[in-house]
């Protein structure tokens, strides 16, 4: 969601120092090591300062045009964030695709381990009752790609201006514009077929 539907907004440098977390460590694996106390105080820390951030989220170019295409082809959409469940619907009434997501399809932190786990992706194929080979997983971040890679789903890299993980991605793009561009060559092709 942050950086793939929204403007990457996110300074986890600066989420580090407030909250004393070394550089080189994941941010919410750091929390889940804390004291009881010191976590339940970090989590809210991190929610607050989240909540704005969800609050005066922008979309990314073309992630609204993209959204509404998919709906159109009727490709099921869930979110799965690494961000809490609560401010899903604050980004996405911010950024006005809330009618696009059931509330059984949004996957937060509190939902399934955060990616790269594939706990969530899991979770999606087997509420919609797919192999996880038919999902495919669009995000901006390697744990996006690796929790895809994992899960046996496919992965599209978007937002970035070159492919930062080749390993990882099965298609790169450097915008959801340029992805609906994709998608609309490939159908206008099929229908030619």
């Amino acid at each position: 969601m942050d950086g793939t539907l929204t403007r990457p907004v996110h300074n986890f440098n600066y989420i580090r120092q407030q909250l004393k977390i070394p550089p080189e460590e994941d941010i919410l694996e750091h929390l889940e090591g804390l004291p009881p106390a010191q976590a339940r105080d970090a989590h809210q820390w991190l929610l607050e300062h989240e909540y704005q951030l969800a609050a005066n989220a922008e979309l990314a170019p073309g992630a609204d045009q993209l959204i509404q295409y998919l709906h159109l082809h009727q490709h099921s959409l869930a979110i799965l964030t690494r961000n809490a469940y609560s401010l899903v619907a604050v980004t996405l009434e911010a950024i006005g695709l809330s009618a696009y997501f059931q509330p059984d399809n949004i996957f937060g932190r509190e939902q399934a381990a955060p990616k790269p786990s594939p706990a969530g992706l899991l979770k999606i194929a087997s509420n919609w009752q797919v192999c996880p080979g038919q999902l495919t997983m669009i995000g901006d971040f390697h744990f996006d790609l690796s929790c895809a890679r994992h899960a046996g789903a496919k992965s599209i890299l978007v937002n970035t201006q070159g492919n930062l993980w080749p390993g990882l991605s099965d298609l790169h793009t450097s915008s959801c514009q340029q992805l609906l561009q994709l998608l609309r060559n490939q159908h206008n092709h099929h229908d030619r077929a």
